[in-house]
């Protein structure tokens, strides 16, 4: 009995240090004022924001009715130690603290995303690079992959432009994926990604290398500097993508240039150009938030859509499709045997191992 009091004091403690770590008592006061939010008259006038407010309030309650639930049960848990009946039920106590364990394993992932903008959506660009209609091929296979995963974590998925290839795949493509810690799971994700394969689109049906650049930004609406209207070029034009019966018969799509920094952002998913404008708007303020706070040059030519060949041989994650099956992150060695899962959207065990290596070298 005493060292199942031993490790149930252990596990006390922490998730104890977890709640704190994680400032819930912080986040309970974000919840009221989110609540009081909600209360007003015209919090349904703006809908998209008024979803996006409602679903943080959401995930803020369910986080801290979970943490707080998992304490009491641990500390009830202790307190049955001190039962005259206790030595009779050391088995259902053993069982308890197991699954008690369990839960707080599963729960302690959140303790990996506590950056600065980790809870926030994740606005994803991927480019096709080297490698012509295979490479445009390769980035379709990634946009893909990410849907899935998306769709796995039934998270919600907003594309927001997309430029299709000469023959096949797509040049690039814009969405944003909203749903818990969204930017703080897939931020890692940004960087060079490399497929090697048996092409499909070569006579000789030769092995070829394709690359595709992804890059990853939080969407930050609450931006710390101004952006003036004669700064904004905004462009109209006609939508070529998915969007309803009207989307090729109005000029709604929108590409809105910054024109201090050169940096662009277009959306043409939404049949209303007010929207695809506020869309587009919102993905440039994050470009600039990034670009502001980038220390280096590569970084902010990156943004800029402007890749070095440097750039591309800097891949994070290479898909070995011929003449094995591996997919392999180089900053962790995780490894997977199974492309054609990797690919259907399971990522997250390489998301995972990347973030833990990231908390150890904190």
């Amino acid at each position: 009995m005493e060292e199942l009091k031993k490790q149930i004091a252990q596990l006390a403690k922490k998730v104890s240090q977890a709640i704190d770590n994680l400032k819930l008592d912080e986040k309970e006061i974000k919840l009221k004022e989110l609540k009081i939010q909600m209360s007003q008259p015209d919090f349904w006038q703006d809908q998209e924001s008024a979803k996006i407010v409602g679903r943080q309030a959401s995930f803020l309650s369910q986080q801290i009715e979970d943490w707080y639930n998992l304490n009491d049960r641990i500390l009830n848990l202790a307190s049955l130690l001190n039962d005259e009946e206790a030595e009779d039920l050391s088995t259902e106590l053993e069982d308890n603290l197991l699954d008690l364990t369990k839960i707080y394993e599963s729960m302690s992932k959140e303790l990996m995303l506590q950056d600065k903008h980790d809870s926030l959506p994740a606005i994803i660009t991927i480019n096709s690079g080297a490698g012509g209609v295979d490479a445009q091929d390769w980035a379709q296979m990634l946009e893909r992959m990410y849907f899935r995963f998306a769709e796995y974590q039934d998270w919600q998925l907003v594309p927001m432009d997309r430029s299709l290839g000469s023959e096949a795949g797509i040049k690039s493509s814009v969405f944003k994926i909203v749903g818990p810690y969204a930017y703080g799971y897939l931020k890692n994700e940004a960087g060079v990604h490399r497929l090697v394969r048996l092409s499909p689109f070569d006579s000789d049906h030769a092995r070829h290398t394709s690359f595709a650049m992804v890059e990853v930004l939080p969407e930050v609406k609450d931006i710390k500097f101004e952006i003036k209207d004669d700064d904004l070029k905004i462009d109209t034009f006609r939508a070529s993508g998915h969007g309803g019966q009207s989307v090729n018969k109005s000029d709604s799509a929108v590409r809105i240039t910054h024109l201090p920094t050169g940096l662009s952002a277009g959306c043409q998913n939404e049949r209303s150009q007010m929207q695809n404008k506020k869309n587009a708007l919102d993905y440039l303020k994050s470009k600039l938030e990034r670009y502001f706070e980038a220390e280096k040059e590569e970084e902010r030519k990156a943004l800029k859509g402007e890749y070095t060949d440097a750039a591309w041989g800097n891949q994070i994650r290479s898909y070995v499709l011929h003449p094995y099956k591996l997919v392999k992150d180089h900053r962790t060695d995780h490894e997977d045997t199974d492309p054609d899962k990797v690919l259907s959207g399971d990522i997250m065990p390489f998301i995972e191992a990347k973030l833990q290596q990231s908390l150890a070298d904190k």
